[in-house]
């Protein structure tokens, strides 16, 4: 991993990760505006307003984030997190978008309580240096597996009972995803100073002018993607920013709302534990406890990103893994989350040309930052079991069902049975006890809600 190298290698480094994360100025709209899903196009939110939401949002935080921390992480609306938003509160319960909203601004201030009352902070703290080494090796075999999934090498097979297969060899895309990977992993291999930033702008090229001459393979499935745009300036659209309704509790029944936003304020919390723990192994930022200095300064802007992303009806904000491509770049100043800011708030003025980068451009760089981050592995206690199998536990359930949040707790769970079986209850910190329980909740939350109705 390159070392810090300053003013330049930050700026450089901002750059690679707002490249590897310029999809979501893109697929948050998608995902909130049900673009091309059967029954639902044309109920969700406007497309133009989600892309400047989702752009200021990100540029404003990321920057918070840090002149705050002066770390390189930098956030933005979550995967999954909006999608739950889109599919489970408005969709599957019948919620306005701004009472959906509503519930993410609610967890965010819940969580900005926990900030300020130290609790979050002291959970982190809580966790064994095992389980913490774990969550980072697994998030990075989760973004690996992101990095094989976008690009299109590995698919989800149309019939079938196999769950995931090989994509199709032969077409323009995976061709492209697959030069740009051998090339990435080259110039990794060579130690080349900005070699994943190197690997996008090179493998951003190639798609354009191979999706331009090469017209019978099958093009790019995202718009815009490997295509010199038509425009290059975009006005934005501040329409469904504010937009808050707190009629939610009469819709659903107290119960059931307060444990909408218990489900998605635990993902949120232990989402960004997740990054916050892997990101800073993967840039020496740890003591040798496995703690962040300043940790509460970047738990507090990430906890006001869910409460801003909802007030903008952007979704949850929250610190992206994909800054660990930054870092692997040489980013350790908040130098560079300040870079990828504004590189986000530019883009609701540009968003074309952000556009123009496919997501077979970024995985490469996603993929050799799981790489990177997999060197973890070596320091977690294998021949402790107690250790070993929550720390394996967590590290495969991530990628298995696409989601840090679920790896965590089903780590935690396996940790404190293990502990409380062999009767060794009492070395279990109180917060891992409480935590625990907390997950048993979260994984029985669709039995406990469908009970509640």
């Amino acid at each position: 991993m390159p070392p810090g190298g300053g003013i330049a290698t930050e700026i450089r480094a901002g750059a690679t990760t707002f490249m590897v994360m310029a999809y979501i100025i893109f697929v948050n709209p998608i995902i909130l505006g049900y673009v091309g899903v059967p029954g639902l196009e044309g109920k969700g939110l406007p497309f133009a307003a989600t892309l400047t939401v989702t752009c200021l949002t990100a540029g404003v935080l990321s920057i918070a984030m840090g002149l705050a921390s002066n770390y390189p992480l930098v956030l933005a609306p979550g995967m999954g997190l909006n999608a739950v938003v889109a599919f489970e509160l408005v969709a599957g319960r019948g919620l306005t978008w701004p009472q959906a909203m509503t519930v993410v601004f609610l967890e965010g201030l819940v969580i900005t309580l926990l900030v300020l009352t130290r609790f979050r902070e002291a959970m982190m703290d809580a966790v064994p240096l095992g389980l913490k080494r774990a969550i980072g090796v697994g998030i990075g075999l989760f973004i690996a597996f992101i990095g094989f999934f976008t690009s299109g090498f590995v698919v989800k097979p149309a019939t079938g009972p196999l769950p995931v297969g090989l994509g199709v060899v032969g077409g323009l895309p995976l061709a492209v995803f697959l030069i740009g990977f051998l090339l990435t992993a080259w110039l990794v291999a060579r130690r080349v100073a900005g070699a994943l930033l190197i690997g996008i702008v090179v493998t951003t090229v190639l798609a354009i002018v191979l999706n331009g001459a090469l017209a019978g393979w099958k093009g790019f499935p995202t718009p815009g993607a490997a295509q010199i745009p038509s425009a290059v300036v975009q006005l934005p659209d501040f329409s469904t920013f504010g937009r808050l309704d707190f009629g939610l509790f009469a819709k659903l029944g107290a119960l059931t709302a307060c444990l909408a936003i218990f489900s998605i304020m635990l993902s949120d919390f232990f989402d960004t534990m997740g990054t916050i723990i892997a990101v800073g192994s993967e840039g020496g930022f740890l003591d040798t406890r496995g703690r962040l200095p300043r940790v509460g300064r970047v738990l507090l802007v990430d906890s006001l990103g869910a409460m801003f992303g909802g007030l903008a009806n952007a979704s949850s904000n929250t610190t992206y893994i994909e800054s660990a491509a930054g870092v692997a770049e040489g980013a350790r100043t908040g130098i560079a989350a300040v870079v990828v800011g504004i590189l986000f708030l530019l883009s609701m003025w540009f968003a074309p040309l952000a556009s123009v980068i496919p997501a077979q451009a970024t995985a490469p760089a996603l993929i050799l930052v799981g790489f990177y981050m997999m060197a973890l592995a070596r320091e977690i206690a294998w021949a402790d079991h107690e250790e070993a199998i929550p720390a394996f536990v967590t590290m495969l359930v991530m990628p298995f069902t696409w989601s840090i949040t679920n790896g965590i707790g089903a780590g935690f769970v396996t940790y404190a049975v293990i502990k409380i079986a062999s009767g060794k209850a009492r070395e279990l910190h109180w917060m891992l006890h409480l935590t625990a329980a907390a997950f048993v909740v979260y994984f029985a939350l669709p039995l406990l809600e469908r009970t509640a109705r």
